[in-house]
């Protein structure tokens, strides 16, 4: 079955729309939600998690109801140093934007939390029996559904609040963008966003980082990250939507994943 240009822009949507959401391994603004003041949200000179105590500690199948939790694979980055920015203040946001500690951590891990697919509302038919309208709705609402990179790294003494502050600050200095570069691709985010973050951990602060998508006649579209401190240990929590960057619908880090996770490290 031929498809109009209109299909095939939205075809072409789509497929920019997982270039630009996966680039980097792959609400609007508000000041920083932090739970408590700096000097009062309690200083964590304590020792680092090791590797397998994270691992227990990251969310695993049957953890989040409505969603599958996997093994980050080959989408991802496997290291920080496969990550290039061309501003050095702004390496903070990109690494927790690649599922990877945002800063020098002792130790690290991470994990894919995507949204279990939506049964449809609508009786299925054939590509063939489709409208155009239909098949473009239908495209989209397949991909309409988050996938979250939620990593977990943890740090000796300090190194927690140190790099948390590191984040927060990028959020600020970081707000006219940066590029990515990773592996050959290069990603150019247009502007950074301070959002409302969940006010788990001891600390948390969220921001939205915007793109012109290719082929979508200067679309722009936003993914979001949280980046969470709970003691010695952050939390970063990466989320793309395809279908809402298509339809440029509004969408967030789903705070039932935030929760789960939270959970597991009280």
């Amino acid at each position: 079955m031929k498809r109009s240009s209109g299909v095939r822009l939205c075809a072409g949507v789509a497929v920019s729309a997982l270039s630009f959401a996966l680039v980097t391994g792959c609400s609007s603004g508000g000041s920083n939600d932090v739970k408590s003041d700096a000097e009062d949200s309690g200083k964590s000179s304590g020792k680092a998690l090791t590797s397998a105590e994270l691992k227990k500690l990251a969310l695993a199948k049957g953890d989040v109801t409505g969603y599958e939790v996997g093994s980050v694979g080959k989408t991802y980055p496997a290291t920080k140093n496969a990550v290039t920015v061309d501003k050095a203040q702004c390496r903070p946001l990109a690494w927790a934007m690649a599922g990877q500690a945002p800063g020098d951590a002792a130790a690290a891990t991470n994990r894919m939390v995507t949204e279990a697919k939506k049964p449809s509302s609508t009786p299925s038919k054939s590509v063939e029996d489709m409208t155009e309208k239909e098949f473009d709705d239908a495209f989209g609402a397949a991909l309409d559904r988050t996938t979250t990179v939620v990593g977990l790294s943890s740090y000796d003494g300090d190194g927690a609040e140190k790099t948390f502050k590191a984040v927060s600050d990028a959020v600020r200095s970081c707000a006219g963008g940066f590029t990515i570069t990773s592996g050959a691709d290069d990603q150019k985010y247009t502007g950074i966003a301070a959002e409302k973050a969940s006010g788990t951990g001891d600390e948390s602060v969220a921001f939205g980082a915007s793109a012109e998508m290719e082929d979508s006649d200067g679309q722009t579209g936003t993914v979001h990250t949280e980046v969470v401190r709970h003691g010695t240990t952050l939390v970063t929590y990466y989320t793309v939507n395809l279908g809402a960057l298509m339809s440029t619908k509004t969408y967030d880090v789903p705070s039932v994943v935030i929760d789960a996770q939270a959970g597991k490290l009280k």
